[in-house]
């Protein structure tokens, strides 16, 4: 049996518990001054306007919907290849989410079908039909507006920004991206998040930074800033009195020692980019040229790649499934990535998607294996991770 090698771990310090610690030596755990400072750290970083800490990823991109005005029966398009809470934000709101197949290469979705969808969903009638979930296409009740686009920067990759904000200014649609997993990617020179209208990272153990659970909304506009703060918080209002509740809000807030721990990492973020980017160089290394693996694939616009995991795909005759079995025998960990969103059970049930509904996205989900990554993963980890790749490709065929 190989060494034990976790599939991922964060990077923490002593100056990271001593932050935590600190905020347990107060009073103040929550509603404080640390979430605002945390909060200043992302900004500063980023260049975003305005930064707004929650308590997850996915409250993030909740409340970035509700401030694109999206209504019961509006369209957002978005991908199929993801984590499902990327679509499953736009249910939250009793939206319809509508999926667009992604580019092969990158896996992040493929603009010049957003904008085959878009021209299609504007003209309505039976070119409209072929977007929208299967269970809905033959519907009696007329769907909502097209309201925005959701892209993912998927394993902190930018998607193809620049088509997708050209389209989205012609015909009046916000764009929320979802760089969950891109904090510290650049497109085109541009800093990932700074390019739609608002932008959510997250902050689960295995992402670049850390804060246990935990996430942050940027924007450039003042009112969406001041709409997320009320969300977060019972739709309290900043300057309203404590138990008056302007709308219907949520608790989303980020508690004090996450943010305390949250600024530390901020401070360490190049460091720990630069960690992660050596990991996936040793990989690289390590696994080029070799039959039935491919390697990622980093674009030209893609000018700052931002390592959120080390995903290789798995070419035939050798099967993924069997890679991943005997990588398991020998005590190394891996994950397919992602499941497609439309063949989730609970997407599958209500909208009637079914295999070759998105045949990209399909191969993806088929052929993608996550190998361990983290930031504090070993050049030696690294090198057992790769001979026993060696073999199981090997042995798999």
């Amino acid at each position: 049996m190989a060494e034990s090698i976790p599939m991922s771990a964060p990077s923490l310090t002593d100056a990271e518990r001593q932050a935590v610690m600190q905020v347990l030596l107060t009073p103040t755990l929550s509603l404080g001054p640390r979430v605002a400072q945390f909060e200043k750290a992302v900004a500063d970083y980023t260049g975003a306007r305005y930064a707004v800490a929650v308590n997850s990823g996915t409250s993030g991109l909740h409340l970035c919907i509700i401030a694109a005005g999206v209504q019961p029966e509006d369209l957002v398009i978005t991908t199929p290849f993801s984590f499902v809470a990327s679509a499953n934000c736009i249910l939250y709101e009793h939206a319809i989410p509508i999926l667009v197949d992604v580019d092969p290469l990158t896996g992040n979705i493929d603009p010049a079908l957003v904008k085959e969808a878009i021209n299609d969903l504007n003209s309505g009638g039976i070119a409209a039909q072929r977007w929208l979930p299967p269970a809905l296409r033959h519907s009696r009740k007329k769907a909502g507006r097209l309201k925005g686009i959701l892209p993912v920067h998927a394993f902190g990759q930018p998607a193809d920004m620049a088509p997708l904000l050209q389209v989205a200014r012609q015909c009046d649609l916000v764009v929320i991206e979802d760089a969950c997993e891109a904090i510290g990617a650049e497109y085109l020179g541009r800093k990932a998040g700074t390019l739609g209208d608002a932008a959510v990272f997250a902050f689960y153990p295995n992402k670049q930074i850390t804060t246990g659970e935990g996430g942050m909304i940027i924007t450039c506009h003042p009112a969406w800033d001041a709409l997320f703060r009320s969300l977060r918080n019972q739709g309290r209002d900043v300057f309203g009195a404590w138990l008056d509740h302007t709308r219907l809000g949520y608790n989303y807030r980020l508690d004090e020692m996450s943010a305390a721990l949250g600024q530390v990492q901020m401070a360490r973020i190049q460091e720990l980019l630069n960690a992660r980017a050596q990991v996936a160089g040793w990989y690289n290394q390590r696994l080029a040229g070799l039959e039935f693996l491919e390697l990622p694939h980093i674009v030209a616009t893609t000018t700052h790649m931002s390592w959120f995991v080390y995903v290789v795909r798995i070419k035939p005759p050798a099967h993924r499934n069997t890679v991943m079995r005997l990588l398991a025998q020998t005590g190394i960990p891996s994950r397919p990535y992602f499941t497609p969103i439309h063949l989730q059970p609970f997407y599958r049930e209500r909208f009637g998607y079914k295999f070759g509904d998105f045949p990209i996205t399909e191969a993806l989900g088929d052929t993608s294996l996550a190998l361990p990554f983290s930031s504090i993963m070993t050049e030696n980890q690294v090198e057992i991770v790769c001979q026993q790749m060696r073999t199981a490709l090997i042995d798999a065929l």
